[in-house]
């Protein structure tokens, strides 16, 4: 029982990240927008939570300055794919080398440098219970909003107002133009959103998952969150199962090694991206060219036209 719980947790530990990653970029890519700058935001958002956790004392400042760098990030996203109608595609991916630079810059002084990790909230009695008990009643408090935040998400989508505005505008923005919305305005709001929580998972990973900080610590894990949001068909809840079966493949690969399988340390490695590339297939072959995601996803957009 004791090895289960520890496989629970380390499941859900390394998913979290995953998870709000992906949630964020879902609602970029409903809005019509595809920013394939997530490893950026989150390496930015990793780098610069963790100096600013160390140079203040505070875990919650560091989680603030994380979002806040994803935000800025992908405001420059913004700026090029919006503002000047940039190709969406080379935009996101310049994104990402930006980002990949920068937090090598910001966090060159913090190298070998280590934090507690994040408290976590226990609740008394419930905590105690066998298996289940640390596992959905002792979890630190970012596994809990990563749950809040699939169900924000679903319900902004689904049952608001703006959320049905929004989805209007990803699948036709001419349409929606044309009906006086905001469709610049909108989009923008929504890639803000999407690079605070990849900053948040960025900052997450260097101040909950391993509490220190190291160069590419991200580990490709912005692309597995793209991958996420594909995988579960643009859909909130979706995407929170998916990134807890991709959390699940990253940590079989620890307990393949800690026990001993004689599989090469490489290949496991290699395991988690290996399900991506075999989940992108398979759902492309079940699809045969038939897309699900928003119509206009991609797509530039300038008002005059």
């Amino acid at each position: 029982m004791g090895i289960v719980e520890a496989i629970l947790l380390t499941i859900i530990t390394a998913a979290t990240p995953l998870a709000i990653a992906a949630l964020g970029e879902l609602v970029v890519e409903r809005s019509g927008v595809l920013n394939l700058g997530v490893e950026g935001m989150m390496i930015i958002g990793a780098a610069t939570g963790f100096a600013a956790a160390i140079v203040t004392g505070s875990t919650l400042l560091g989680f603030l300055a994380g979002m806040a760098a994803g935000m800025l990030l992908a405001a420059v996203f913004a700026a090029l794919a919006l503002g000047l109608a940039a190709n969406h595609v080379a935009t996101g991916l310049a994104l990402t080398i930006l980002g990949i630079g920068l937090s090598g810059l910001i966090g060159r002084d913090f190298v070998g440098a280590r934090r507690e990790p994040l408290a976590k909230i226990v609740i008394p009695g419930l905590s105690d219970l066998p298996v289940v008990g640390k596992v959905l009643f002792a979890q630190d408090p970012i596994v809990y909003f990563s749950v809040v935040l699939a169900i924000g998400v679903w319900w902004f989508l689904r049952k608001s107002r703006r959320g049905l505005v929004l989805r209007a505008v990803g699948e036709s923005h001419a349409s929606a133009h044309a009906l006086g919305y905001p469709v610049l305005r909108i989009r923008f709001l929504a890639v803000l959103f999407g690079g605070a929580c990849s900053g948040m998972a960025g900052a997450y990973l260097s101040l909950a998952y391993t509490p220190f900080w190291s160069p590419g610590m991200t580990a490709g894990r912005g692309w597995i969150a793209l991958a996420i949001v594909v995988f579960a068909s643009w859909l909130p809840l979706r995407a929170m199962i998916g990134a807890y079966l991709f959390g699940g493949v990253t940590v079989l690969q620890l307990h393949a090694q800690a026990r001993g399988w004689g599989i090469p340390s490489q290949a496991m490695s290699a395991l988690p991206y290996l399900a991506t590339i075999l989940v992108l297939v398979v759902i492309s072959l079940r699809r045969r060219g038939e897309s699900q995601g928003p119509a206009s996803l991609g797509t530039p957009f300038v008002p005059d036209r």
